[in-house]
């Protein structure tokens, strides 16, 4: 089986890190399967990519922290580089030949640029099942709904794909009612859980030997995501720290994220050295490690990020954007009203509120409750993918065990 994957890019990592992830599980479960991934995503190369799956890297588009689009790159316009990665797109289509579509977030592609693929397909290849992939929430209700009519995505959705798959649950938020989905969309929409994340590529032991400490010294990991509208984060955590005595700091690992503008760096790093016991990394393809290592973690609020925590049982305190989309907040505060962990709306973010709720993490004795969302998103995905492409009664299906790290076992 052939599965083209387009995923959406144009800020931050979170997209293309959950495709990857689900590319993985799929690869692992499904023997002989190959994946080609399109996309502009720069930090492409710099994930640990699995084998089975390559990718076409196209020109760079981004969205600066107000939603504006520019070429990331290349001096040339929006319009000329979406034409050059259109073309480039339907060109791959056309080789390479997919059982399946894949394609992340925009039904029709950023600036409509997979349109042209979609109606080649559908011409030529109908067979090749189209599958739209959503994560849990997009945006607020009202600013989803009237960009969805703006662009006739509706249509779009209805007329090209098979099913829609969102990775996320109804308890915590029910896209296809919120954002009006009409009937026959709606019942091609299937809910598959959130993403399970891993322990990662190395023990807390050896993470914790790596940065001098002992199992009992206390560990923070600080993490805004990708990285390119973090620094205001690191920031207030960096003036945090120096609001705490020095026998009530913990060692901090702050993880700046390859994203993050090379004009922040340097005042940061002015305040890494003067707090004893922080550390710095640019980047690492192994986040569950050193989160697995931590005994509190702070954070953004994007998707990978808090299926991390919630798979690994963290105690963490969530500082979510809310700029160009409501997203991010609109997820934390009901995860937040849960107890999964404690969120803290940006604006409100001061060095003081953030002292007393690490104090407040760090102190706790318990771990947060164990979390009754549906998890399973990755062995549901694989089940949903072979009812599509082997629609027959005889194919096997993946046991999906609730709540515990998925170990492939069934090759089909």
């Amino acid at each position: 089986m052939r599965v083209l994957v387009y995923s959406h890019d144009a800020f931050g990592l979170g997209n293309i890190r959950r495709m990857v992830a689900i590319c993985d599980y799929l690869l692992k479960a499904l023997p002989g399967l190959s994946i080609l991934v399109v996309s502009g995503s720069p930090a492409l190369h710099q994930l640990r990519l699995p084998a089975g799956l390559d990718y076409v890297k196209l020109p760079c588009l981004g969205r600066d922290e107000v939603g504006n689009l520019g070429v990331r790159f290349l001096n040339t316009e929006v319009a000329e580089t979406v034409q050059l990665r259109s073309q480039l797109i339907r060109t791959v289509a056309a080789h390479f030949q997919p059982d399946a579509v894949l394609v992340d977030k925009k039904p029709d592609g950023l600036k409509s640029e997979l349109q042209a693929t979609l109606d080649d397909l559908q011409r030529y290849r109908p067979d090749t099942r189209k599958i739209l992939l959503l994560r849990d929430i997009l945006d607020s209700p009202e600013a989803t709904v009237a960009q969805w009519q703006h662009h006739n995505y509706y249509t779009t959705a209805e007329t090209h794909y098979d099913q829609v798959w969102v990775v996320g649950s109804p308890d915590i938020f029910d896209a296809p009612t919120a954002y009006q989905f009409p009937p026959a969309l709606r019942a091609k929409t299937r809910f598959t859980g959130y993403v399970r994340r891993g322990c990662g590529q190395r023990s807390a032991l050896e993470v914790r030997q790596t940065l001098g400490l002992s199992a009992t010294d206390p560990l923070v990991l600080v993490t805004p995501g990708g990285g390119g509208d973090g620094d205001h984060l690191l920031t207030t955590y960096l003036q945090t720290l120096a609001l705490l005595p020095p026998d009530a700091k913990p060692t901090s690992l702050v993880i700046g994220g390859p994203e993050l503008p090379a004009d922040k760096k340097p005042a940061l790093m002015a305040q890494i050295e003067a707090n004893p016991h922080t550390h710095w990394l640019d980047y690492t393809d192994d986040l569950a490690s050193y989160m697995v290592a931590a005994d509190a973690v702070v954070s953004m609020g994007g998707y990978n990020t808090v299926c991390e925590i919630l798979s690994l049982g963290k105690r963490a305190i969530v500082v979510p954007r809310t700029e160009p989309v409501q997203e991010q907040w609109i997820r934390a505060e009901r995860m937040a009203e849960m107890g999964l962990f404690q969120a803290i709306h940006p604006g409100q973010l001061t060095p003081e509120g953030l002292r007393q709720a690490l104090l407040s993490q760090l102190a706790a004795t318990t771990r947060p409750p164990s979390t009754q969302l549906d998890m399973d998103a990755l062995p549901r995905i694989t089940n949903l993918l072979l009812g599509l492409l082997r629609p027959e009664p005889s194919c096997f299906e993946l046991p999906i065990r609730s709540r515990s790290f998925p170990n492939v076992e069934v090759a089909v």
